[in-house]
């Protein structure tokens, strides 16, 4: 064989190879959906889709997408994301997209009143597990390709005040009282400085506190939640379904033992249960983009040696992992 054939053919064989080793195509609509109790909210979605992807944003990010194409045949789980506060429907992109390269359609909103726009709502804790379910309201009948979603099997990720949001959705009922002593004891802590910008509002919390659950969840993983100290025991005892926990070993926003470690104790099931060592609070959330670096540099700074983007390529497969063992069929 000529040297120009041998050349073709390896270059044939590398093509090949390179084909057989690339992510499957993510599919994409960025849109909003009604709220009866206040404006639309503002949605993404990623899922499986035979289409070509190109390279295109979402929020700060870059990534290839197939931007409203057709998923992929057949029936899908899904998993609805919360973010943070002060975040966005883009806080955990990666996440969502592993999902989606894995089979799942992901349906991350932005809470109203509650992300880096406004944070006018960012103490209404009511309305976020409200609003999750509102999504998962919509995605089952009112997105376009709601067919393309099996309704038996849905599960939810949050992080943060997503963490707390998840787990009411999931059956929880905390009780927002414990927020007052427990800010006489820490008015330093994050969500006490939070509570203090807002004179008035836990107190309307206390007297009107109805949260909203989803039976229709199946399966959830809650990283750093917010507030786990206001469930306890008996605020737990309705969180059965198989959940994935995670905490951050050196967690500045959420210090330990009142956020995850009060949550793995009260849980009347025992969670998979994730300990991030040398990790910090914003961890959790997607690796940065030089754009959202320099937006946001706060969130984007992990202590020395940590090495975010590694980290969350293990996270990624966990978080697909333990929704294939229990949602996938």
């Amino acid at each position: 064989m000529s040297l120009l054939r041998l050349l073709v053919a390896a270059a044939c064989a590398l093509g090949l190879a390179a084909a057989a080793h690339a992510e499957p195509a993510v599919g994409y609509q960025h849109l909003s959906i009604p709220d009866p109790q206040g404006p639309p909210v503002e949605i993404g979605v990623w899922y499986p889709t035979d289409a070509a992807p190109k390279l295109g944003a979402v929020e700060l990010f870059q990534t290839p997408l197939a931007t409203d194409a057709a998923a992929t045949p057949g029936v899908h789980p899904l998993v609805v994301i919360s973010h943070g506060n002060g975040g966005s429907f883009g806080s955990h992109i990666d996440t969502a997209l592993a999902l989606a390269r894995a089979g799942y359609v992901a349906a991350a909103l932005t809470h109203t009143g509650d992300n880096y726009r406004d944070q006018s709502r960012a103490v209404n804790m009511a309305n976020r597990p409200r609003q999750l379910k509102l999504l998962t309201d919509y995605m089952l009948t009112g997105w376009p390709q709601h067919a393309a979603i099996d309704p038996a099997r849905i599960g939810a990720f949050g992080f943060s005040s997503g963490g707390f949001t998840v787990l009411v959705d999931a059956g929880g009922e905390p009780d927002l009282a414990k927020v007052r002593q427990h800010c006489a004891d820490h008015p330093a802590y994050y969500d006490c400085a939070l509570v203090a910008r807002f004179p008035g509002a836990l107190d309307r919390l206390v007297a009107t506190q109805v949260w909203t659950h989803d039976a229709r969840l199946k399966a959830v993983v809650v990283a750093a939640p917010a507030l786990g100290f206001t469930f306890g025991r008996p605020g737990l005892a309705g969180v059965t379904l198989p959940l994935q926990l995670w905490r951050a070993e050196f967690d500045r926003v959420l210090p330990q033992p009142d956020y995850a470690e009060a949550v793995d104790q009260d849980l009347p099931v025992a969670p998979d249960y994730r300990l991030v060592a040398n990790a910090d609070h914003f961890d959790f959330l997607a690796p940065c983009s030089d754009a959202l670096r320099k937006a946001a540099p706060a969130i984007c700074v992990s202590r020395p040696g940590f090495d975010r983007e590694a980290f969350h390529a293990d996270f990624d497969k966990a978080v697909v992992a333990f929704f294939d063992a229990n949602l996938k069929r």
